[in-house]
C-alpha cells in the first residue's frame, strides 16, 4: 500500500505533467452557458436523479432501468467521495480564470477522482444495461459533463479519466 506521502508526491508529479496540457490546450475564456449549466445541474447527482424519476414513470424496462440508474448514482457518488478521502489531490489552480469563474459553485474538496464523471458514467451505464436506447441517449450528456469538469478547471484530466471507469464499474 502506498504511503500518504508517496501518494501526495505522485499527485504532485502528475499535476506538473497535466498543468502544461491544461494551460496550453484548453481555452482560458469562459465556457458556453449550456456547458456551465450542465456541470452545475449535475452537482450532487441532481440531474441524474431527476432523469431517473422521470423514467420511473414509464412502465417496464424504463422503470427498472431508472431504479438501477438511481442506485448506480448513489454508489458511484459514495465511492468517489470515499476515494477522495483516501487519495487527496489538489484541484487545478484556476482562480481568476474566466473558465473557472463561470462556475457558481467553486469546489474546494480534493479532486481525485471526479465524482461528476463517475456519477454520469454510472447513470449512463446502468440505464444502458437495462434499456439500451435510453442509456445511449444519455451518453452525450455524460460526455459533456466529463468534459465540462476539465474545461472549467474543476478537475485535472486524469481525475475525469479515472472517474469514468469507476462509474462504469459500480
Amino acid at each position: 500500500m502506498c504511503s500518504m506521502a508517496g501518494t501526495a508526491l505522485m499527485f504532485e508529479r502528475l499535476n506538473r505533467e497535466e498543468r502544461g496540457l491544461v494551460e496550453h490546450r484548453l481555452p482560458r475564456d469562459a465556457p458556453s452557458r449550456p456547458l456551465v449549466a450542465v456541470t452545475e445541474a449535475t452537482r450532487g447527482g441532481a440531474l441524474w436523479l431527476v432523469a431517473a424519476a422521470a423514467l420511473a414513470l414509464r412502465p417496464g424496462r424504463c422503470r427498472v432501468g431508472a431504479r438501477d440508474a438511481a442506485m448506480a448514482v448513489a454508489a458511484a457518488s459514495g465511492l468517489a467521495n470515499l476515494s477522495r478521502r483516501l487519495l487527496v489531490r489538489r484541484r487545478p489552480a484556476a482562480r481568476d480564470l474566466p473558465a473557472h469563474e463561470a462556475l457558481a459553485h467553486k469546489p474546494t474538496s480534493p479532486s481525485f477522482p471526479s465524482a461528476h464523471a463517475a456519477v454520469a458514467a454510472a447513470f449512463t451505464t446502468a440505464l444502458a444495461r437495462r434499456t439500451g436506447p435510453a442509456g445511449l441517449a444519455a451518453a452525450p450528456l455524460a460526455a459533456a459533463v466529463a468534459y465540462s469538469r476539465v474545461r472549467t478547471r474543476a478537475h485535472w484530466p486524469t481525475d475525469v479519466a479515472v472517474g469514468i471507469p469507476e462509474g462504469v464499474l459500480v
